[in-house]
């Protein structure tokens, strides 16, 4: 229901529905997955070089849509939405949008097949060398193609500083790219996964000092 109901959303805003959008639900993570959604117009602006245009405009059309979903979520779930991360890779045509709840709806299955250690201090290490080692690292597999890490702790003295001047938005563009950057180039996920990493969305809570970064496997 989650995933048919973003999808007409999308559609209804964007005036174009996505080529495919599959959620996820563990514990109190609520986690959609959207490929093939860019319209005729972010296209040309991407093929331009406007990304962060193009993500500017889109997070506000997001919000919005968010903001339906969570009503949604509390009818199918009985569940308030606490929190909301979204994130775009415009390279692979892919996004994510991430829920989560005041309370789990189901329990999650633990995998053995990562070696969870080794996972968060591969993070430790990426998130060292563009900021600071969060002070906390927790790594939620959601399924078996799926992980969430949260971090807390992550913002700098001199980023804080930035946020409370209102430099908010520039500084998330700024984090957004390096972070990715770093991630997607220097990160050896594919080792500690034992698979290709299809994608990687990173998204903050600037307010709580917080970020989720959302794995999706390759098969």
């Amino acid at each position: 229901m989650i995933s048919s109901f973003t999808s007409k959303l999308l559609r209804k805003n964007f005036g174009k529905g996505p080529q495919s959008c599959q959620s996820t639900l563990c514990g109190k993570y609520l986690v959609t997955y959207i490929r093939g959604f860019i319209s005729p117009m972010e296209e040309i602006l991407i093929q331009q070089g406007q990304n962060n245009q193009v993500d500017k405009a889109r997070t506000v059309i997001i919000n919005h849509i968010i903001e339906e979903l969570k009503g949604v979520v509390k009818i199918t779930f009985d569940r308030d939405v606490e929190e909301s991360y979204h994130d775009w890779n415009f390279p692979n045509n892919s996004g994510v949008i991430i829920f989560v709840m005041d309370d789990e709806v189901e329990k999650c299955a633990s995998d053995q097949n990562v070696d969870f250690k080794r996972l968060e201090t591969e993070v430790a290490r990426l998130s060292q060398l563009v900021q600071k080692i969060p002070d906390q690292i927790y790594v939620y597999p959601l399924s078996s193609s799926l992980y969430l890490i949260e971090r807390k702790g992550i913002l700098i003295p001199i980023e804080k500083s930035l946020i409370k001047k209102g430099f908010a938005e520039e500084l998330k563009i700024t984090k957004d790219e390096l972070e990715k950057t770093y991630f997607h180039r220097y990160g050896k996920f594919d080792n500690i996964f034992n698979t290709t990493i299809k994608d990687i969305f990173i998204d903050w809570n600037f307010k709580e000092d917080k970020s989720f970064v959302a794995f999706i496997l390759g098969s």
